[in-house]
């Protein structure tokens, strides 16, 4: 009870926040409703919902399912808005609303039309993850950068926006926020050489109010010179231009293709930018700012409080687009720390900074292969990287093995969950070592900018590729791990029935014991898993949603026919037996227990 006034009190008082919106912040706050993609905007994927717990998980059953009828990758997962839940396709991007009193009812659906050349210049799948609410308005990014919001009751277009060029190589994968009177939404396209930006238009109706690039001057990429800080210092004038040769920001990266948190006590709006253009080093000396990095941003203005880089001058594309996690008074050391940010990043470190001023407070490996650096220099924020596993070392051509981890992450985009009850978060993961040759690749708009072949594999003395771990922020340290024979490639959930829930590539819905680890239950749905769990009630019943449908990066081989050992960016071959254990089709499981 203690734990849930306190998690009561930190919401009122974030609903002070002058550009919150206050349906949104009601909403987020019921747990018989699912209204942002993440639960919440501090992006805890946690549910106080408590009817399903350890004793009886064991009885969860199917109780109804709907086929999307797309194959390909199923990442995201559904909304839940009173009776009505909204759930969404990858390429070409539908939207059906079901009908909850009538389950697997189609109230409404949405398709748009979209030239199917998009396909060709999305990097790693056709994924959508999925649409946001906000004011009576279902808001959907397809493939195509188009941004269309849709009356929630009946799935008319309202309005909608172009947002990129998918001719340059723009498209869009990741789930807008609605932040005030506004929503927010990035951009994909880091192997094409496009440049990031998150974007705020008018819920009201679409106009476009500010713009922040990841790269380039400081007008365009919204920075104070004297305001903006990295680690508490100011970063000083086009902080970013001095960290590329010449023009080279142009074509820069830092795609914005992953998650937003919001604090709307603060009104700072947090996400991660991603690799810098081309994939091989050589061609773009200097820390290649600001790429890589997590931005905290006035939601209003869209000006930046503070950065942080975690892996400058990138070798090996570990984008740091991965959610970032807000939680309060979170204890580190023997401070308590009341704003705290944590986020786990490709590049195999877990992070925790004071989301007030971006102080840097704990960096620590969250999987004990990672060995392209040793640690992170805590006063200057770098890592310390290991000669023998730098790609530029050797200079092109050269072929660096035994890199941990692969280009995917120690995670990619499937988001964590934290539970306020233990304090810990539950963390789906890769286990998963990759070799690393760049060569000289010249830039032409819409094509593939990469410049390096990698093939990926477990790392020596392991047979899995995945584990589900319980992490402890303020010390940095991996309190449980549950290995998976493959990536578990989905987002996770924690609930106040002291159970973490995960999905896995054959396709089992999982639940753990959140203190242990111990599997207490396992489903095998019709396809693998890369989407998120939710959870919700209907007519005073707790219900567990996923969506299945194998796919994303990890899946690419079997989701785009691919068979070659290096193709997918060097997936495929790391991947090759998930087709002994699932096949396509993407198909929502609502799971129960039984009364």
């Amino acid at each position: 009870m203690l734990r849930r006034a306190a998690l009561a009190l930190v919401l009122a008082t974030a609903a002070g926040g002058a550009s919150a919106n206050p349906d949104l912040l009601r909403l987020q706050r019921d747990p018989n409703q699912w209204v942002m993609a993440n639960g919440n905007y501090s992006s805890w994927r946690y549910s106080e919902l408590n009817q399903i717990t350890r004793e009886n998980v064991a009885t969860l059953r199917p109780v109804w399912q709907f086929s999307t009828g797309v194959l390909r990758g199923h990442e995201g997962g559904p909304l839940v808005i009173g009776e009505v839940m909204y759930i969404h396709t990858p390429f070409p991007n539908k939207v059906f609303a079901l009908d909850l009193n009538n389950p697997g009812r189609v109230i409404w659906r949405y398709e748009p039309t979209q030239d199917p050349s998009v396909i060709g210049v999305m990097c790693c799948d056709t994924v959508n993850r999925g649409p946001a609410y906000g004011d009576g308005k279902i808001i959907l990014s397809q493939a195509d950068t188009t941004l269309v919001a849709l009356d929630a009751k009946t799935g008319k277009e309202l309005w909608k926006v172009k947002n990129g060029d998918p001719a340059k190589g723009e498209t869009s994968t990741m789930s807008p926020l609605v932040v005030g009177d506004k929503v927010l939404v990035g951009i994909s396209g880091g192997e094409y050489g496009i440049r990031g930006h998150v974007t705020a238009y008018s819920l009201a109706d679409g106009k476009l109010v500010w713009r922040a690039h990841s790269v380039g001057p400081d007008n365009e990429i919204l920075f104070d010179p004297q305001k903006t800080t990295h680690l508490g210092q100011p970063v000083g004038a086009n902080s970013s231009l001095k960290t590329w040769e010449g023009d080279q920001w142009k074509i820069g990266g830092g795609a914005t293709w992953g998650w937003l948190s919001y604090d709307p006590d603060l009104n700072l709006v947090y996400y991660g930018s991603g690799n810098p253009g081309t994939w091989n080093p050589s061609q773009r000396p200097g820390d290649n700012k600001w790429s890589m990095t997590i931005f905290a941003r006035d939601a209003s203005t869209g000006m930046a409080r503070w950065v942080y880089q975690m892996t400058p001058h990138d070798e090996w594309d570990y984008d740091g687009v991965n959610e970032m996690i807000l939680v309060d008074n979170l204890q580190v050391g023997n401070q308590r720390i009341a704003k705290a940010l944590v986020h786990f990043d490709r590049n195999g470190f877990g992070y925790t900074l004071n989301r007030e001023n971006g102080q840097l407070l704990v960096a620590q490996k969250f999987d004990p292969a990672v060995n392209w650096a040793t640690h992170v220099d805590m006063e200057t924020g770098r890592p310390q990287v290991v000669k023998e596993f730098s790609t530029r070392a050797g200079g092109e051509d050269k072929n660096t093995q035994n890199i941990c981890p692969a280009a995917l992450g120690t995670k990619d985009q499937q988001p964590a969950a934290y539970s306020p009850r233990t304090g810990m978060f539950y963390v789906p993961t890769n286990h998963v070592c990759m070799d690393y040759e760049p060569f000289r690749v010249s830039y032409t708009a819409g094509q593939p900018f990469i410049g390096a072949t990698l093939s990926m594999y477990p790392p020596k003395g392991s047979d899995n590729l995945g584990n589900f771990i319980a992490w402890d922020a303020g010390q940095g340290k991996i309190l449980w791990s549950k290995p998976e024979r493959f990536s578990v490639w989905s987002g996770a959930l924690a609930t106040a029935g002291d159970i973490a829930f995960y999905g896995t590539l054959e396709g089992h819905l999982k639940a753990v014991d959140v203190r242990d680890g111990k599997e207490l239950f396992s489903y095998r749905t019709p396809s693998g898993i890369i989407g998120n769990i939710n959870t919700f009630t209907h007519r005073g019943k707790q219900y567990v949603a996923v969506m299945s449908g194998v796919g994303g990066w990890a899946g690419i081989g079997m989701a785009a026919g691919l068979t070659g050992e290096s193709e997918g960016l060097g997936a495929v071959g790391a991947y090759k037996s998930l087709a002994d254990y699932t096949q396509l089709g993407g198909v929502l499981t609502v799971f129960a227990v039984p009364n």
